[in-house]
């Protein structure tokens, strides 16, 4: 399976610039055969707290991946606002490419630190979906911060999608989580950045391709593009030869917490 991952220059609340030039970057990922396409964390509007302008209730930006992906034959993973009441949901959607949903997303952890907890509801459930015989699971951002909920699907999942608006000041830890995310599940941990300035913030990407033994296979750093990524039965083959998942106690994790 070949995937891309499209490090975005997202144009602060500017919605509709940002979906057309998110049309060329999927239709660049289709001419190379890619099957699916991911892009970062609020797509298209950035990093806002702003959800009277970027929340939607008429499924606006749905409906519009959803002719992308049925027009160029690919799958579409992307960042999105929900509007529920005076607060927003963080949402990450993935279409086929006949435009069905496969997974949808609310982020379970807003941002603190930035407040994104004043102007978002956090989510309560985990996602996972099949396509082209791989397992997913998606992330958003800050779930980083939380290995219980990765390890909590790990099982299931071979592939674990992370779209993120992730500043350059503490990438360090970015770059380094995605990376133990992987080794301690023995899957695939994708994670995709933006790039550029949002307000005042500065993000230089790093998006990268994370093997399950903790090793990025392919990294983009400080520009828009495309990372393309083949992924095979490594997990399958890497969990065989070293089981270390099999010796997990979660009982006794329990009662330890």
């Amino acid at each position: 399976m070949k995937v891309a991952l499209c490090q975005f220059q997202i144009e602060y609340e500017a919605k509709e610039q940002n979906l057309h030039r998110a049309e060329q970057m999927i239709a660049s990922a289709a001419a190379e055969c890619a099957e699916i396409i991911f892009f970062p964390e609020m797509s298209f509007t950035g990093f806002s707290m702003n959800v009277l302008l970027t929340g939607e209730s008429d499924g606006g930006t749905m409906q519009i991946m959803q002719d992308y992906a049925r027009n160029y034959h690919i799958a579409v993973g992307f960042g999105w606002v929900k509007r529920s009441g005076d607060k927003g949901e963080n949402h990450y959607t993935v279409v086929n490419d006949t435009g069905a949903v496969l997974a949808d997303y609310v982020k379970m952890h807003p941002f603190s630190f930035s407040g994104e907890d004043n102007y978002y509801i956090a989510g309560s459930q985990t996602a996972v979906f099949r396509f082209a015989g791989h397992t997913f699971g998606l992330f958003i951002c800050y779930d980083l911060r939380f290995p219980e909920m990765f390890r909590a699907v790990a099982a299931e999942v071979d592939v674990m999608i992370v779209s993120a608006n992730w500043p350059e000041k503490r990438i360090a830890h970015w770059n380094k989580l995605l990376e133990a995310r992987a080794l301690e599940n023995q899957c695939w941990v994708l994670g995709i950045n933006c790039v550029g300035n949002q307000k005042h913030l500065r993000y230089n990407g790093s998006s990268r391709a994370v093997n399950p033994e903790g090793e990025t296979v392919d990294c983009l750093y400080d520009r828009e593009g495309l990372i393309f990524c083949e992924i095979q039965d490594e997990a399958a083959k890497f969990r065989s030869s070293f089981p270390a998942l099999q010796d997990r106690r979660p009982a006794l994790y329990k009662q330890l917490m």
